[in-house]
């Protein structure tokens, strides 16, 4: 898809990390930007970056995870600009507490925006891409979607946004409609996903709680995504594959190597076997002792 000043793109979690990167590429490029996010403050400073660009920008504060919220984003951009043409159902948050034995609200937060967010976001929109001729879809999943090995209920979420994604993408292709699907599966990318909880749902109750084996763990996954690769990086891949109309965007190709180990597994009956080494992590061993030694001190 090739596109021109005027084109309107909606991003959802365009307050920060690869939202907001996704809305500045967008934006440079022409595009007239509708931003969604539920942190009212971040949507204030992202609106404040894109402004600079001189395109027509909108603010809609939408929680993804409610239908009503996506609908009415849907609704405003078609009565700002009426039309739209590229949607990247973005927003996304990781899980909090312990998924077996914390809260069952945890799993609900994390599907609700992830999974349902999606969901919410193809229904709402893929009408009017179709009704302006053609546009893109652009879901943003995780290399967790194809490796399950993070945290269990983002795990979950992830691979459903890859299937329904997939799923998405083969209905438009037999249906002969011009609307382009991508999914995005980063790895490690510079972003504020681990504090999340920043916007836990009052609704929910009180937040879980990270016990002290889980934030052993915690503590390497953020070193490594403080490393990550930059979002911009992310935004200019993704840019990419929607002019070439492709569907797989991988950042980051070394954790593409373990889902494809997984895979042969898979296709030779092998149990799961957690990885020695995941990129950007100490070696398994040296993490299992951090955590034997810390359930030692209690």
């Amino acid at each position: 898809m090739e596109w021109e000043a005027g084109t309107v793109a909606v991003v959802t979690g365009a307050g920060s990390g690869i939202g907001l990167a996704l809305a500045d590429a967008l934006a440079r490029s022409g595009c007239s930007i509708v931003l969604a996010d539920v942190q009212a403050d971040a949507l204030a400073a992202a609106t404040e970056q894109i402004d600079a660009h001189g395109v027509d920008t909108l603010v809609v504060p939408t929680d993804v995870s409610k239908v009503d919220e996506v609908a009415a984003l849907a609704d405003a951009t078609l009565e700002r600009f009426g039309a739209v043409h590229i949607v990247c159902n973005n927003a996304g948050v990781t899980g909090a507490g312990d998924p077996w034995f914390g809260p069952l609200e945890s799993w609900e937060w994390t599907m609700g925006v992830n999974f349902w967010g999606v969901v919410h976001g193809v229904r709402a929109f893929l009408p009017h891409l179709i009704a302006a001729g053609g546009g893109h879809v652009v879901n943003t999943a995780s290399i967790a979607g194809l490796w399950p090995g993070l945290a269990p209920s983002y795990d979950a979420s992830k691979h459903a946004v890859v299937a329904l994604t997939e799923d998405l993408y083969n209905t438009m292709q037999a249906a002969e409609l011009p609307v382009g699907v991508s999914v995005l599966c980063p790895g490690w990318v510079q972003t504020g996903i681990l504090d999340s909880d920043r916007n836990w749902p009052a609704e929910l109750g009180e937040l879980p709680v990270t016990d002290a084996v889980q934030q052993v763990s915690l503590d390497h996954v953020r070193r490594a995504v403080a490393e990550g690769t930059p979002p911009a990086a992310v935004a200019d891949l993704v840019l990419d594959a929607i002019r070439a109309d492709r569907f797989w965007v991988f950042p980051n190709l070394d954790f593409l190597e373990l889902a494809i180990a997984r895979f042969h597994d898979i296709a030779d009956g092998i149990n799961p076997t957690p990885p020695e080494q995941v990129p950007g992590l100490p070696p398994r061993t040296e993490m299992m002792a951090a955590m034997e030694a810390m359930l030692g001190e209690d």
